[in-house]
């Protein structure tokens, strides 16, 4: 099976395309995945699972089928062999592999309308609503980052040698344990562990510096302050894109009113932070002191 990698057009914030049908794999239990040249859906990424799979339609001979599903397929240079998700062995983007957006469907497509599906026409349309929610909270989830950064900053005694945009220690990506959204929220799970404390990062008290723990409500406040400001300034977001494959190593960027910010990213988001009425955050601390979790909520206007 060769099949080149899937063009995406969901960075550029589309939600319907038209396209061709170059296979179709069987994935067990009934479901079946739809590959196309093209595509708006945004499928799970699995080497960093944090943004949901796009749900939606796709109308094939006049026939509407749901895609209940989207998953990142791959086909290795040497086996003709589709894996899909967790079976892929390498990570997304390897040159060697092509890279494909999988539609699942219910059932058997070509039962569905009849006949061959091999070159035919697709229409594509992604659930809108939903989208536009996953990428508020998408977008949200890097708002927190930057705003988290700028808050946790004094409790850095040393340079742990990463960066964000503005200057300051990189403590969400330095102490990522997981990252995941939906369409209510965002959740980051953040790991204090001993190799966080050995970059510099402090968790208890010294000097004028008040314990992780005791200064929580503070930093909350602080960072929702933040976020509250950067809404307000209705803000411009766009990803930039180096090209229409899948595997295209896209950036979001936000003009910030301190500056344009950048993070590396493969998801979909907001257009303008002029979309939301409020971005607000809630923190909170393991029991044992070890994980800092934060939760954020984008509403919408």
């Amino acid at each position: 099976m060769t099949l080149p990698t899937t063009r995406v057009s969901f960075p550029g914030g589309a939600v319907t395309g038209e396209s061709t049908v170059l296979a179709v794999h069987p994935l067990g239990d009934g479901r079946f995945g739809l590959v196309t040249a093209e595509t708006p859906f945004h499928p799970l990424d699995h080497t960093w699972p944090d943004q949901p799979a796009d749900t939606g339609t796709l109308t094939v001979a006049g026939t509407e089928l749901a895609v209940v599903d989207c998953l990142t397929g791959a086909v290795g240079p040497d086996s003709d062999e589709l894996l899909v998700g967790a079976d892929i062995p390498v990570r997304r983007g390897d040159e060697a592999w092509s890279w494909l957006v999988l539609h699942v469907l219910a059932g058997d497509p070509a039962a569905a309308v009849g006949g061959e599906l091999l070159g035919a026409e697709v229409a594509l349309a992604v659930d809108a609503e939903r989208r536009l929610a996953v990428s508020a909270a998408h977008t949200g989830c890097h708002l927190l980052a930057l705003a988290l950064n700028e808050a946790l900053a004094p409790r850095w005694r040393k340079d742990p040698g990463r960066a964000d945009a503005f200057g300051n220690p990189d403590f969400d990506s330095l102490a990522m344990a997981s990252s995941v959204m939906d369409t209510e929220a965002s959740t980051d799970v953040y790991r204090l562990g001993k190799s966080l404390r050995k970059k510099g990062f402090t968790v208890d008290a010294v000097e004028e510096l008040p314990a992780l723990a005791e200064a929580l409500p503070a930093i909350t406040a602080a960072v929702n302050e933040r976020l509250a400001g950067w809404v307000a300034a209705d803000a411009p977001v766009r990803i930039e894109v180096p090209g229409p494959e899948l595997t295209a190593r896209r950036r979001w960027l936000c003009e910030l009113p301190a500056g344009s910010a950048a993070i590396a990213c493969g998801g979909s988001h907001l257009h303008r932070l002029g979309q939301l009425s409020s971005l607000e955050t809630e923190l909170t601390l393991s029991d044992d002191g070890s994980e800092l979790t934060a939760v954020t909520r984008p509403k919408r206007i």
